[in-house]
């Protein structure tokens, strides 16, 4: 993944401090998402055009960047706070038909 260029608005932070409030900012999205059980990652899809999955996805290629092996279950469970069957026995709900079309809709296979 590319790393994003900075806007005129962003403070002249040096690198260690940038990271600093990123990785807090990023602790706080995961928290918020472990919160709200109730937003099903369908509804994240179609949305924002990613989820909790996608995260995930992103953190295991961020260690694999870094050299560090991580098996997609184990970066789930960073993301999700408990293993991902756990999390889907507890909070997925089936996806309505129109959460369905929507997500059809939004990535071009429909």
């Amino acid at each position: 993944m590319q790393e994003p260029t900075p806007h005129q608005a962003d403070p002249d932070f040096d690198e260690a401090t940038r990271t600093r409030l990123e990785a807090a900012a990023f602790r706080r999205l995961l928290a918020h998402l472990r919160e709200r059980t109730d937003v099903q990652n369908i509804d994240l899809m179609n949305l924002s055009g990613f989820c909790r999955n996608c995260l995930s996805r992103w953190y295991r290629e961020a260690a694999e960047a870094e050299g560090i092996a991580l098996a997609d279950p184990q970066a789930r469970e960073i993301i999700y706070g408990m293993p991902y069957r756990d999390w889907q026995a507890r909070y997925q709900t089936q996806a309505s038909p129109e959460q369905q079309s929507a997500f059809a809709a939004s990535h071009g296979s429909g």
